[in-house]
């Protein structure tokens, strides 16, 4: 086990070890890999157990929500415990939980499986915000930004490549992208397992977890007692809901309004990783010269409401060439929106707590995701095609005043 100083013991230096850092990386490609194969399919998953298409979206959009509550009362916990125990332990205890959720989910043969397949994937969900504070712990504050923006980066291939790949693995059965979305998050276990270091130093260990700790909404109450926190996370909320709601009803909005297959479905989805490695690549070291993560984040944030725009109007006009432009300008805002985002949260506590506030801003997140979905899959039913994009644009147009009038 190779070991390596944080950036707390190496402040003079201000340098990240390259062993960590490139498994961090290699960690968070295979999450988006194992995350999107899935994405373009499972409308077709669900497709044999409903009556109708309205049936079908309202599945759909609760499997997501179903895993965004067990998120929700996991993630504080996986957060306090990788405070106390390290980041190790538990980023293999997730990262095994989501390859066995989408096993049992490939194997399917009843709604009921599909949920349970859900439910263990969503219980071990914390995998991502464990690699946000491992990230934490090994880079220095100031340099913070522009990493995270890296991890988007690679984060933006796996997405590339995995919907792609679900997309074509489906032509083989729908079940296959599951199969092998289990495998690479399995092999990302099996090498961590032999290859990862350990991030957190014992000195900056969380002492004891208490009750307290371990409750989401007391978590949640604290976060948001935080001034320098309450106003980016709450703008942070309104945006993750219409997103969840995008997330949820992506692929059965594209099989409705174009009658697309999963093929398709998955080069769309490809789409947002390509955004996200120019938005990284070009794009963000610019505007790190130019802006503070502020006004990124309410770049992107903007960016993103002119991106449901042309989606709502693809709607409505039949016309696929406005969804395709709409993504491109909403995979830049997102793109460019999450960096900054977990910029400014990394910025606000010291290594102790970086597990705690990950977590609670994972919690957050899975609320919005939890809520996003229901919301998203009703309007969607009763209102329209259109209706989910609608929403997105005017909660995140709420969303920028309260960012705005922060302090960070």
């Amino acid at each position: 086990m190779s070991k390596f100083k944080s950036y707390n013991e190496q402040n003079s230096e201000q340098t990240v070890d390259k062993h960590p850092l490139i498994f961090g990386l290699i960690s968070v490609f295979l999450c988006g890999i194992g995350f999107s194969i899935i994405a373009p399919v499972v409308p077709f998953l669900v497709q044999p157990y409903t009556s109708s298409p309205s049936e079908q979206a309202i599945v759909v959009t609760m499997l997501t929500s179903v895993y965004a509550v067990c998120v929700f009362f996991a993630a504080p916990a996986l957060g306090a415990l990788s405070d106390k125990y390290g980041r190790r332990p538990l980023l293999l205890i997730c990262l095994l939980g989501s390859s066995i959720g989408y096993l049992v989910f490939g194997i399917g043969g009843a709604l009921w499986v599909l949920f349970l397949g859900r439910i263990i994937e969503g219980i071990t969900g914390g995998s991502i915000s464990t690699i946000f504070a491992y990230f934490a712990d090994i880079i220095p504050p100031a340099q913070r930004t522009k990493y995270f923006g890296w991890m988007s980066a690679v984060v933006g291939v796996g997405t590339i490549i995995g919907p792609t790949l679900g997309g074509l693995l489906a032509k083989f059965g729908y079940s296959v992208p599951m199969f092998f979305g289990a495998l690479i998050t399995l092999l990302n276990v099996v090498y961590g397992f032999f290859f990862m270091p350990e991030s957190l130093d014992k000195n900056n260990r969380l002492k004891e977890i208490t009750l307290v700790r371990l409750n989401p909404f007391t978590q949640l109450a604290s976060i948001l007692s935080m001034k320098t926190l309450k106003r980016l996370l709450v703008s942070a909320f309104l945006l993750w809901i219409p997103n969840g709601s995008l997330q949820a009803v992506f692929s059965q909005f594209t099989m409705d309004t174009f009658s697309w297959k999963p093929t398709v479905i998955g080069l769309m989805f490809s789409i947002m990783g390509f955004q996200d490695i120019v938005s990284q690549g070009l794009i963000m070291p610019r505007l790190l010269k130019k802006l503070s993560d502020k006004q990124i984040a309410i770049l992107g944030m903007t960016s993103e409401i002119i991106g449901y725009g042309l989606i709502a109007a693809s709607s409505l006009f039949s016309f696929y060439p406005l969804l395709i432009v709409g993504m491109f300008i909403y995979g830049f805002g997102d793109s460019i929106f999450g960096p900054s985002f977990n910029g400014m949260l990394s910025k606000s506590v010291d290594s102790s707590e970086q597990g705690r506030i990950q977590g609670g801003s994972q919690s957050i997140q899975a609320l919005a995701r939890m809520i996003g979905p229901i919301i998203g899959g009703q309007i969607y039913v009763s209102l329209g095609h259109a209706a989910p994009a609608f929403m997105g644009m005017i909660l995140i147009a709420a969303a920028i005043p309260v960012l705005y009038k922060g302090r960070m």
